[in-house]
């Protein structure tokens, strides 16, 4: 079986020095408290809203450790130093929240600037654009409930078209891979619709475009097998990005607030086994289907490898990618990377203001009871532990 060796920590950290090691062990024992996360996330909000000088003490912290720099430039440094250990990067303008046109077309120019700076380094194969960035959620919205546009939203919508078009064009000029990010279930129809338009344009001969399938809910493993029909159907390679998910409560609080059934799998094992079945699928019809692992999860990568060793597919072959975040999951990411494997880093940028949405986000995620944390911190101590006995 082609196994690797994910508790390596000498791998998984060569990287970091002794003293950044403490400093990430440090970071991660704050957030191992949940009250702890929430009151600061509290506070670092209003904090901002009083333009209290508090983006300095963020950036050398929280913002260090799950972001590449402020500005594409100032993820140079980041680039270069996954690359060293054969990590690519999946850049994400991690900017939130508007909903204008200016702010739309804002978007579109900073993923532009994004793909350009892709093209120009062979170790950013990928980056990430968020369709809420692109159009109001509001049209995604009613997209998704099937509801008939009038002539507006369908003015509204065009320009949502004419925008990714642009973006998604792009990338398949310059032969960068774009990852469509997932959203909430009242919004993802939309995105998927408008994701679907795209891959048949652009994905006819190679994967330039991934729509992401949230396995927490119930209804994708299903949804991933009808993509595929489609792409069969209009004659172009499926782009399958496979993720658990990130809105489980929230969505469970508004299907019980708005009285309809939950989208969300009943257990973590019925998500576990769909997401599995989700890569056996996407690597049966690998020809046809290019796909990236983002997860965590251990099982699910090395399920990942010993179905590739199974079929004998190489490591580097273009339709098998393993995508963990930036500043998460080093033992995953090191690991893959020193065994040949196509493994990225998905690496957020933008000003801190901007990004402080998404770091909440990290943090309160890391410090749930399921959470990732303990792992992370377990793993950073026994490194700390060998390096103390070598």
């Amino acid at each position: 079986m082609a196994k690797v060796d994910f508790s390596n920590t000498a791998i998984a950290f060569e990287r970091k020095s002794n003293k950044e090691l403490k400093q990430t062990n440090w970071l991660f024992k704050m957030m191992s408290n949940n009250l702890l996360v929430n009151l600061g996330s509290n506070m670092t909000l209003l904090a901002l809203q009083l333009k209290m000088p508090i983006k300095g003490i963020i950036k050398k912290t929280i913002f260090k450790q799950f972001c590449g720099g402020a500005t594409l430039d100032e993820c140079r440094k980041t680039v270069s130093e996954l690359a060293a250990y054969q990590v690519g990067t999946v850049l994400d303008y991690g900017a939130e929240g508007k909903e204008d046109d200016a702010a739309f077309d804002l978007t579109v120019q900073e993923t532009i600037k994004s793909i350009r700076f892709a093209a120009e380094h062979d170790t950013v194969p990928v980056v990430s654009c968020k369709v809420t960035g692109l159009t109001k959620n509001s049209l995604l919205d009613k997209i998704t409930s099937q509801g008939q546009l009038d002539a507006k939203e369908e003015s509204t919508y065009q320009k949502a078209v004419d925008r990714l078009d642009i973006i998604c064009r792009e990338a398949h000029q310059l032969k960068v891979a774009l990852f469509i990010d997932a959203e909430e279930s009242w919004l993802q129809g939309g995105i998927d619709q408008l994701t679907d338009v795209m891959m048949e344009r652009y994905n006819k001969t190679c994967v330039t475009v991934y729509n992401t399938f949230q396995l927490y809910r119930h209804d994708r493993l299903e949804f991933i097998k009808k993509s595929f029909a489609l792409a069969q159907e209009k004659g172009y390679i499926l782009g399958a990005k496979l993720v658990r998910g990130a809105y489980m409560e929230k969505e469970r609080e508004r299907a019980k607030e708005m009285g309809y059934p939950s989208p969300i799998q009943p257990d973590k094992a019925a998500c576990d086994a769909d997401y599995n079945a989700a890569v056996k699928f996407c690597i049966e019809n690998y020809e046809q289907i290019g796909s990236c692992v983002a997860s965590h999860n251990e099982y699910s990568t090395q399920y990942q490898l010993q179905l590739m060793e199974e079929m004998n597919i190489p490591k580097e072959h273009p339709h098998f990618n393993f995508c963990q975040l930036y500043g998460m999951s080093d033992n995953l990411t090191f690991n893959l990377a020193k065994s040949g494997y196509n493994v990225a880093k998905y690496v957020p940028f933008g000003p801190v203001a901007d990004v402080i949405p998404y770091l909440i986000r990290r943090a309160q995620e890391n410090s749930a009871v399921d959470g990732e944390v303990s792992r992370e911190l377990g793993l950073i101590r026994q490194e700390i532990i060998r390096r103390k006995k070598a």
